[in-house]
């Protein structure tokens, strides 16, 4: 769907493959420390972290859907307060993958691919996973991980990150690069990595339990992808990187009765985004109208009919049947009006359909219900795009950008409309932050070099030249510690 655009990284991710052993490449993930270092500091992770999120983004396709963005971002904070996590400074990915994955990576970045949604049937399910990679972070057991791996004089470390986003990618390249990081070490690795999973299953128990959510649901999930693994040639992606055996999913089952019983929470918003992704990883989106309209059939008025009903006009919106994506939207707002996924569905319809003038008032009204909310402020500058209003949205987007400073997707939208606007300097400027936060660094230092050279023709805009040249600065700062974390 529309909402679903990924942008398409720029970096080649062969450079990734390149970590595999000493001298054959250099790779383009970050070397995570040196060899005297001691413990990291929370400090020192979140460096490591911002570098290896630049990496992804850089090499794997990413989903740019706002509300499906928001809800992981929301959905993951609100769970935290309920964990061990100290530093709150956490960063989220999503890969554009139908296959089964989530990592954490130092510095609290968490990354799922779109098929977590796809095979976590429940918002509790999806919790498991959620904090039990909350639970990796909190016990920083990534820069224990390293420590272990340099005690041990392994330097695996940058391949084990390229697996993540070489697996995160569906590519069979992953667990190769997986066993090539492991070497000589296996079993000392692995002995450590369960040692890890242990841990994050207790703790990210604690945390699921404490948030709201059924413990049994860790355990429930934790089977259904041993059954999967045995009715398949090759195991999900997830379970390369967290192994789950028989006695894993036992433990996680008896650790649950330990807590009281509880009813599972209202999961709604979560069914509403596994629907989007139901829609977007739908090839033949007739299929998928198949489907929603079957299971909207068995079963016309629960609360989980309002998910298939959902589904089916995200369906019909993918197919260009806007009459009855937009009816079917209708009767969801006439329960809810004000839930922004249903708004910002109907303000896409409206949009797709022609009626960008009509979203743009409706969407005012709930954006002044919702000051700043980003999938409404993102549907607005989708609207005014379609309008033809370019100044007016990049008006809009520049105001947010202030508010969502690391957010690439969104530097990226800005770089187009102004290019649509006819600002060429801003083009630059944009693009530049772009490729920053991707990790191109030369590209961005190119781009501000095109934006200084527009700029210097103008007198009167010596504060921005100023500007520009201290940003410049900032990206030779940037790549020259990279450059010197690598040597």
């Amino acid at each position: 769907m529309r909402r679903f655009r990924h942008i398409t990284t720029i970096a080649v991710s062969v450079a990734l493959l390149g970590a595999s052993a000493p001298g054959i490449g250099q790779t383009q993930l970050p070397t995570l420390g040196d060899r005297i270092s001691g413990i990291y500091s929370l400090d020192d992770e979140y460096k490591m972290g911002r570098d290896f999120l630049r990496s992804v983004r850089r090499s794997a396709p990413t989903i740019s859907d706002p509300l499906l963005n928001d809800y992981l971002v929301n959905f993951t904070h609100n769970l935290a307060v309920h964990s061990d996590l100290q530093d709150y400074r956490l960063a989220f990915v999503i890969i554009d993958s139908p296959a089964l994955n989530a990592f954490a990576a130092p510095g609290g970045v968490i990354g799922v691919n779109g098929g977590l949604f796809l095979n976590a049937h429940t918002e509790g399910e999806f919790a498991s996973v959620i904090a039990h990679e909350l639970a990796h972070v909190s016990q920083r057991h990534f820069a224990r991980g390293v420590e272990d791996a340099q005690r041990r004089r392994i330097p695996e470390l940058a391949t084990l990150l390229a697996s993540v986003v070489l697996m995160g990618t569906g590519s069979s390249a992953g667990p190769a690069a997986v066993m090539a990081a492991q070497g000589r070490s296996i079993e000392n690795q692995l002995r450590f990595s369960r040692q890890n999973e242990a841990e994050a299953d207790r703790l990210g128990l604690r945390t699921l339990y404490n948030a709201g959510y059924d413990p049994d649901d860790m355990a429930s999930l934790f089977e259904r992808l041993v059954a999967m693994s045995r009715f398949s040639s090759r195991p999900p992606e997830f379970l390369l990187s967290h192994p789950v055996t028989e006695s894993r999913v036992s433990d996680a089952r008896s650790r649950a009765n330990q807590y009281p019983a509880r009813a599972a929470p209202d999961d709604l918003e979560y069914q509403l985004m596994r629907a989007r992704v139901q829609v977007h990883y739908e090839a033949n989106k007739a299929n998928a109208i198949i489907d929603f309209n079957q299971l909207l059939q068995d079963d016309m008025d629960s609360r989980p009919a309002d998910a298939a009903r959902y589904g089916l006009a995200m369906a019909y919106f993918e197919d260009e049947q806007y009459d009855r994506a937009l009816d079917l939207m209708e009767q969801l707002l006439a329960k809810e009006a004000n839930r922004i996924t249903y708004v910002v569905s109907k303000a896409d319809i409206l949009i797709g359909s022609g009626e960008a003038h009509q979203a743009l008032e409706y969407i005012e009204h709930h954006l002044r219900i919702n000051p700043a909310n980003h999938p409404l402020t993102m549907a607005k500058a989708d609207a005014l795009i379609e309008t033809r209003d370019y100044n007016a949205a990049v008006r809009v987007l520049e105001a947010h950008v202030q508010r969502r400073p690391d957010d690439h997707n969104l530097w990226y939208m800005i770089a187009e409309t102004q290019g649509q606007a006819g600002d060429i300097s801003k083009v630059h400027q944009a693009r530049a932050e772009y490729f920053i936060l991707v990790g191109d660094f030369r590209s961005a230092r190119e781009q501000l070099s095109y934006a200084l050279r527009i700029e210097n023709g103008r007198e009167e805009n010596i504060p921005l030249i100023a500007r520009l040249r201290q940003r410049i600065s900032d990206v030779e700062t940037l790549q020259r510690e990279r450059n010197e974390g690598r040597s």
